[in-house]
């Protein structure tokens, strides 16, 4: 049971988050494009920094998350299929390309009822994980920097976006790795190394290695929407590359909170 409550606390947190939410005093977000009845317009051209490039700006959710035996509803032809939070891969028709060990991994990860998963421990969480979670997360977006800042277990992820080039001096493995951006026309692609081995990408445990490579491609094409596809290149870990997507949808007139995971939780006491 200590084993199931470590994991399944994370139900208790996404159900008070809404009414945590409640609980700041009222503000609306300015600049946001609003319709007659005082909606916001999630249809409106997105918004564009000043030198011209989409701004991923804002306060954003994932709804794609789902319990442990969820499935994305079948992807439109010619996109990836879409990640879930308990199994990246429940969209594709033959799992993930795992290789052996990492299939028995997941599997010995999953028969412990992901006991050891980062969430689970108030450790940093993969990419992925941070991706689907159901806690909503902060875009801050500059020139030559991207902030990502999670509410769930109060991440903080940076996104490099000056030109600098991929780490090749053997630093020491991040848990977030170390991401740097490019545009392509209106997409903004972002290559992440040097991660730490042992790594999860999602509640089941499949694994991300210290040779795995995540590059998204991220789109904002209106107003209330982000789309991000991710591909995973972990030859160590997967036959092949493979691709899913993840869709964000904008928060407006609220705020995150304060998550500190750590802060008085009891359920990994003996």
């Amino acid at each position: 049971m200590r084993r199931i409550a470590a994991l399944f606390v994370l139900v208790g947190i996404v159900a008070v988050t809404s009414m945590v939410h409640a609980q700041w005093p009222a503000h609306s977000t300015p600049g946001i494009p609003r319709l007659a009845d005082g909606k916001p317009n999630l249809a409106a051209p997105a918004p564009r920094t000043p030198d011209g490039k989409p701004d991923f700006s804002g306060l954003w959710m994932n709804r794609g998350g789902g319990g442990r035996d969820a499935k994305p509803p079948e992807p439109p032809p010619g996109t990836p299929p879409l990640a879930m939070f308990w199994n990246v891969g429940a969209g594709f028709k033959d799992d993930l390309p795992l290789q052996p060990w990492a299939a028995a991994l997941r599997k010995e990860r999953m028969a412990a009822e992901s006991k050891d998963n980062p969430d689970a421990r108030c450790l940093p969480m993969g990419l992925m994980q941070f991706h689907t979670h159901p806690q909503p997360r902060q875009i801050i977006h500059t020139a030559n920097l991207m902030v990502i800042i999670y509410e769930a277990n109060y991440g903080l992820r940076k996104i490099y976006l000056d030109g600098r080039p991929a780490p090749n001096n053997d630093p020491q493995p991040w848990w977030y790795g170390y991401s740097r951006g490019w545009w392509e026309g209106d997409t903004l692609v972002v290559e992440t190394t040097n991660f730490r081995d042992g790594g999860w990408l999602d509640v089941n445990g499949s694994p991300l290695t210290d040779a795995g490579k995540l590059t998204e491609r991220f789109r904002r094409p209106n107003f209330g929407q982000i789309e991000i596809d991710v591909t995973v290149d972990d030859p160590k870990a997967y036959t092949r590359p493979w691709t899913v997507r993840l869709n964000q949808y904008v928060m407006v007139d609220g705020e995150l909170i304060e998550f500190i995971c750590h802060e008085n939780q009891r359920f990994l006491v003996p």
